[in-house]
């Protein structure tokens, strides 16, 4: 995909995410900002953790992102009795009497991890290697995984029964924890008329592999002054208690705050946001637009913030 300069690849990028947008906002209704940190997590090569009561059309959204994007899509029901094995796949003794690796739904473009918290831990582990490393490794060998690779998973906050809370580490690994709200009434209307008729709606592919590549290189080439990556890590610094940064109300009702793995995406997806909205270059506002969805689920809240009902929300608000 040449460009003449970075500038022309730029104004390419923001038509494609327009485009993309336009395509999955014919199914998806009302929930643009949703779609919009998913692409650009998508374009910064990173991770979604979505998470929303049951109904409000996460599995969808995934599904219908797969479905504009020229790529190979799988859907892993995650359920208690899930193997590792079940995921990333097996080496079984074949017919010449030598074992092969046969592949799991994981050797895919874009996985959807439907209700990631219901398998337990030892199957949620089967997961890290693949969403760091994009490769997984079994009976000693490592497997690359195709590229682009992205997990974008759902998960049900209000149903904790039979479930398994993400440890930190997973968790981390995700770019964006997306909280997904009930739609405006509206947007309801339009839902419930478009999903009780014999409409259909044929989308088409927007993007393929090569060119998500290509944008994911020129996210990472695109400038950012001093100051706005300076704003960026200090941001992340200073959710962590008992350091120099931490404010008073850090101090007082966060037991742990975001690592630098936040940092990084706070500087790409402000790279990224810039980039989709038709600039050159990001500033503190695009840092911010991405900062709430990177920094949620990176801050542990203490017992005094929750028995106040202190939420993550305000407390990254005011880091501002």
């Amino acid at each position: 995909m040449p460009f003449k300069n970075e500038v022309e690849a730029v104004d390419a990028l923001h038509q494609s995410f327009n485009n993309i947008k336009a395509e999955i906002g014919k199914v998806v209704i009302g929930q643009d900002e949703i779609i919009k940190s998913v692409l650009i997590a998508i374009f910064s090569n990173g991770h979604c953790l979505l998470v929303g009561v049951p109904g409000l059309a996460k599995t969808l959204l995934v599904q219908t992102v797969s479905s504009v994007l020229d790529l190979n899509f799988n859907r892993i029901q995650f359920t208690p009795d899930l193997m590792p094995s079940d995921i990333i796949g097996a080496e079984i003794l074949g017919e010449d009497r030598h074992f092969k690796f046969i592949k799991g739904p994981i050797f895919s473009n874009i996985i959807l991890a439907d209700e990631i918290n219901r398998t337990p831990p030892k199957t949620q582990a089967a997961l890290l290697e693949a969403m760091q490393e994009k490769a997984v490794t079994a009976a000693g060998h490592t497997h690359a995984l195709p590229q682009p690779f992205f997990v974008l998973a759902t998960q049900n906050p209000i149903e904790q029964e039979g479930t398994y809370p993400l440890p930190e580490a997973q968790l981390d690994r995700f770019m964006f924890n997306i909280q997904l709200n009930y739609p405006a009434f509206a947007d309801e209307l339009t839902i419930v008329k478009n999903t009780t008729s014999n409409r259909e709606v044929q989308l088409q592919k927007i993007i393929t592999a090569s060119e998500i590549q290509y944008f994911q290189k020129l996210i990472r080439n695109i400038p950012i002054t001093d100051n706005v990556l300076e704003y960026a890590v200090r941001l992340a610094a200073k959710t962590r208690p008992n350091t120099k940064l931490a404010s008073e109300a850090i101090n007082n009702y966060i037991s742990w705050g975001a690592g630098p793995r936040a940092s990084q995406f706070l500087v790409l997806g402000a790279k990224c946001h810039a980039a989709i909205s038709g600039k050159y270059a990001p500033d503190i506002e695009d840092v911010q637009a991405v900062a709430e969805p990177i920094l949620r689920h990176r801050i542990v809240r203490n017992y005094r913030a929750e028995a106040e009902g202190l939420s993550i929300e305000k407390i990254i608000k005011d880091l501002f």
